[in-house]
């Protein structure tokens, strides 16, 4: 059934309940691989809350995606097989608690046909608050329904990707993921079988199960954490990427870094395959 363009641009969901606790924050802080050396105090204090000495337990910036995993405008009705991530972009209005009662405020922000068996890119929007009614964190997302192009809409409303400097990366960071990444990632709230199931993957187009787009979101936030943000997690203002190519469970992301004042530039890559994961990535502390 093709996209009704006027239906989809006039979909909102306005305060949807959500709540999580310290077991989610660190279920999504192991999900992106963060405390796999045991000793790291660093990474720890993500996963772990029972000490020795008390201290408070941090949350990940990006975990702001599956707090109110679920939250959107509407069914889109689009082909669910052959939708992936286009990009992700995450601004933080004030640093998230290790447990909380939410809502989630939800709209379509534009519709961009790329013509028949080339897909469309629906941008939408989530506004997570807390139970005063102040805003948490934007979510603005974008879905490339590579099934449902042709509509017949128009095929402009996406803003131009952030440009990342021609020069040398400043740092670069490798993340190893496990085999089973996606299985563990998974129980954030995406039970898409597309990460799970071989048979699924197949289908879809895929050797086999591909790791989350928003898992090697997450890693990238992870290569920004550990390196100019000295793990303090209330320094994130903003966090954005395109997702260019999936990444495979088990294998080895490269991040490469640009830092420009508070703002530091990021791609993603698998140097095992040659490709290039992440694209256009931004992240803006303060």
């Amino acid at each position: 059934m093709p996209i009704n363009y006027d239906e989809l641009m006039a979909m909102k969901a306005i305060g949807q309940p959500y709540g999580y606790g310290d077991r989610e924050v660190m279920l999504y802080a192991y999900g992106i691989g963060m405390g796999a050396d045991p000793m790291d105090e660093r990474e720890l204090a993500f996963v772990n809350e029972a000490t020795a000495e008390p201290r408070p337990l941090k949350v990940v910036p990006t975990f702001a995606s599956v707090a109110a995993w679920g939250a959107g405008p509407g069914d889109m009705k689009l082909n669910r097989v052959l939708v992936v991530d286009g990009e992700r972009d995450i601004t933080f209005h004030k640093p998230l608690a290790t447990a909380a009662k939410i809502t989630a405020d939800s709209s379509v922000l534009a519709v961009s046909d790329k013509g028949k068996d080339k897909g469309a890119v629906i941008r939408h929007q989530t506004v997570l608050r807390d139970e005063g009614g102040a805003p948490l964190a934007t979510l603005v997302a974008s879905r490339f329904a590579r099934g449902d192009g042709g509509f017949g809409g128009l095929s402009g409303g996406i803003p131009e990707p952030h440009p990342v400097p021609s020069r040398a990366p400043d740092r670069s960071v490798d993340i190893s993921s496990r085999p089973d990444q996606a299985l563990i990632y998974r129980l954030c709230g995406d039970r898409n079988p597309l990460h799970s199931d071989p048979e699924f993957a197949r289908r879809a187009g895929f050797p086999r199960p591909i790791l989350h787009g928003m898992c090697t979101y997450g890693l990238t936030c992870r290569a920004v954490l550990q390196t100019y943000a000295d793990y303090d997690a209330s320094a994130f203002r903003q966090h954005a990427a395109r997702f260019s190519s999936p990444v495979f469970p088990g294998e080895t992301v490269t991040v490469d870094l640009w830092k420009d004042g508070d703002v530091i530039s990021f791609e993603a890559r698998v140097k095992s395959r040659n490709v290039t994961v992440i694209k256009n990535g931004k992240t803006v502390l303060g």
